[in-house]
């Protein structure tokens, strides 16, 4: 299927590894033209490899949480590409996981609400204007299933994540010349969700309901490009429909009688 990407201009922040990296590679082989938006420096060598391969990628370190930042990420690449026509905000962190809500330290609840809430709307705030000159402006941004069901232990996640859906929501209502959509996936094989679950190995034989990020970057294409046109302030669940099965579980519907 021709997503209709060729050429156009992608900024992906948390670009540098995991579900981020993930779109970089797909929009790049689509022919995109790529601005790596991340603090980890790594963004510059997966920068590098693409324009090796004969791909226009560049990378710009910065810290989404600072407005400033984002700005001078944003200047960039009107500055080296000329215009913008989606946005995807992958950057993300987990906080603290395994940690009751009575426990979590106010700092660490700032930390989370500063990366995925205050990051994604500065991301919004400084490239809507410039979507909204696109033919095909469009903003997506990564949010979980976390946001539509609560994990133990998971809670300033959690209400980030869901409040990553109410901020969906809104810019679609007060830009609607940008088309602006979630995904919200289950559990992604990341070095983030790794790191948090203790599986450095991988999730090889753990019987856990597991996407890889290349799969998850495909439906972030998806909702950016042209071709889901009619898709907009939504939520795109990918978890393998286990938010669809009833908290019962299976029943016996046989009888004897």
């Amino acid at each position: 299927m021709d997503l209709y990407l060729n050429d156009r201009v992608a900024l992906v922040t948390g670009g540098a590894s995991g579900i981020g990296r993930a779109c970089v590679d797909a929009l790049a082989a689509e022919n995109a033209r790529v601005l790596i938006v991340d603090q980890n420096l790594e963004g510059q060598a997966v920068a590098d490899k693409l324009r090796a391969l004969g791909k226009s990628v560049d990378f710009v370190h910065a810290d989404i949480t600072d407005e400033s930042q984002v700005r001078r990420a944003v200047d960039h690449a009107l500055g080296i590409f000329g215009r913008l026509d989606t946005v995807l905000g992958c950057a993300g962190i987990s906080g603290p996981v395994g940690i009751r809500a009575d426990r979590v330290s106010v700092d660490e609840w700032d930390r989370v609400m500063a990366v995925n809430v205050r990051g994604n709307f500065l991301l919004a705030k400084h490239t809507v204007s410039h979507l909204q000159s696109s033919d095909v402006g469009t903003i997506v941004f990564l949010a979980s299933d976390s946001a539509l069901v609560a994990f133990e232990g998971m809670a300033p996640y959690s209400t980030s994540k869901g409040a990553v859906l109410m901020l969906t929501r809104s810019l679609s209502v007060d830009h609607p010349r940008v088309r602006v959509n979630a995904l919200c996936p289950g559990l992604v094989d990341t070095p983030m969700s790794r790191a948090d679950l203790g599986r450095a190995d991988g999730f090889a034989g753990s019987k856990l309901p597991v996407m890889s990020a290349q799969q998850l970057a495909g439906h972030a294409l998806f909702l950016a490009s042209p071709v889901s046109a009619p898709v907009n302030g939504t939520a795109l669940v990918s978890d393998f429909g286990n938010l669809a099965r009833s908290a019962v579980g299976a029943l016996d519907f046989s009888s004897d009688s």
